[in-house]
């Protein structure tokens, strides 16, 4: 097992990755980094409440993305397998925003 810390709207998180996801991870909390810059008002917020609204917007946008695909068209393997791990990551996020933050 691997770590990677990210750093999102200024806190840090440690996650644990299989060894060769690293970059793949580091991207994905650039992402969501990205996400939360575009949101004005977010100053003060728990890190639970940033997290839930980055996890919105992804969501929002994984389902523009799957919605104006054609309804016939089935995706790809390889599309099914990153939308799969999407969602298996919004899953854990979200479990971690019941449970709290594993903030370091």
């Amino acid at each position: 097992m691997s770590n990677v810390t990210l750093e999102i709207a200024g806190r840090k998180y440690t996650i644990a990755c299989a060894p060769g996801e690293e970059q793949h991870i580091e991207e994905l909390g650039r992402s969501i980094s990205a996400k939360l810059a575009q949101l004005d008002g977010l100053n003060g917020q728990s890190p639970e409440r940033v997290l839930l609204y980055a996890s919105l917007l992804l969501a929002d946008e994984l389902y523009e993305a799957t919605s104006n695909a054609p309804a016939t068209a089935e995706p790809d393997e390889a599309t099914a397998i990153r939308l799969e791990s999407m969602a298996d990551r919004l899953e854990s996020l979200a479990m971690q925003l019941e449970t709290g933050p594993s903030a370091s």
